[in-house]
């Protein structure tokens, strides 16, 4: 292989790396016991460009990965960052002390560190 196309090789490499992903941050999070469930409000950043790449959404989940209800945001938010949303009606189980809130994006999907939630009881 010609020497002046391993430059550009690599290059190429390190730019579709997942590693250049920009993900979406859960800044914080609350939850509110409303009527039989709970409210939880998100509040995430992520370096939305317009309808190309956007955060479109965050789960939340127990400890051990059941899913409780998802949260879709249905348009980017450019101007608008960090943004807070909410999802009602979550019911959890018995005994569950903490949720777990992971985000995504349109382009990338889940990424990025999940939340914590420590329910008040």
């Amino acid at each position: 292989m010609p020497r002046p196309l391993i430059p550009a090789l690599a290059l190429g490499l390190l730019c579709t790396a997942p590693l250049w992903a920009s993900p979406s941050v859960i800044e914080t999070a609350e939850a509110q016991r409303s009527g039989a469930g709970w409210r939880i409000s998100v509040t995430l950043s992520h370096p939305d460009t317009g309808w190309d790449h956007y955060a479109d959404g965050w789960e939340v989940l127990t400890p051990d990965g059941v899913s409780l209800g998802t949260r879709v945001l249905a348009h980017p938010h450019v101007e608008e960052q960090p943004f807070t949303r909410s999802l009602g009606g979550v019911r959890v189980p018995e005994g569950v002390t903490e949720l777990v809130i992971r985000a995504r994006c349109n382009l990338d999907g889940y990424t990025g560190t999940p939340f914590t939630l420590r329910l008040p009881y």
